[in-house]
């Protein structure tokens, strides 16, 4: 079981992890989109529809700031003009760089399915004043109090071992099977693609496989 000394002891090399992480150079490999197709443990939380043309699958981190930067400038204009308008199946998968993160996608995962994408938006958004702060796990209790977390329930989703060890499981087949070595890394019909990309970038790429 993680325990909470544990996590603190652990949280203080997170914004270091980052750094270190999304440094390292991508490498450029392409994955068979049925294999990608496999979700992890928790399955996966789709947005858009499964016939859709193009499958966006993006392997994140909480703590990372290209993550952020990525859902704060990207993303609204992805989901508006491409998941909304159902052209493209959107999915987000765990890949944590560091405890604090893999405690912020355990907290996504507790609720069900219907508060994944809200929490996590909510964290993206936020990240700076819970993700770097003297106090990260702290904060992040305040920070759920508003998706409706009590104390009580906060700590449980916590010490949830079946729950940790799941979301590990997508961070290490993503390592292992799909070679993702930062974040963001994002696959768009099996298509390797890392880095933050912006939705300018990622309109060159969709839309020739939309046949536009």
């Amino acid at each position: 079981m993680i325990t909470r000394r544990q996590t603190l002891q652990l949280l203080g090399t997170a914004a270091a992890t980052a750094l270190i992480m999304t440094s390292f150079p991508a490498l450029a490999q392409n994955v068979a989109p049925q294999d990608l197709a496999v979700p992890g443990p928790l399955g996966d939380v789709a947005l858009g529809p499964a016939d859709a043309k193009v499958t966006i699958i993006e392997y994140a981190s909480l703590t990372c700031s290209h993550c952020a930067a990525f859902h704060k400038e990207s993303w609204p204009e992805l989901k508006k003009r491409y998941v909304d308008t159902g052209k493209v199946r959107f999915i987000l998968r765990e890949f944590p760089l560091d405890p604090l993160a893999t405690a912020g996608f355990m907290l996504a995962r507790c609720d069900g399915e219907g508060k994944y994408y809200p929490i996590t938006d909510l964290l993206f958004d936020q990240q700076r004043n819970w993700a770097f702060t003297e106090k990260p796990l702290d904060a992040l209790r305040s920070m759920m109090r508003q998706a409706g977390f009590s104390q009580e329930k906060f700590d449980a989703c916590l010490k949830d071992q079946k729950l940790y060890d799941a979301v590990n499981a997508v961070k290490n087949r993503g390592m292992d099977q799909f070679k993702v070595d930062s974040t963001p890394t994002f696959f768009i019909n099996g298509q390797r693609h890392p880095g933050n990309l912006s939705i300018d970038e990622l309109e060159k790429i969709i839309k020739p496989l939309l046949g536009e």
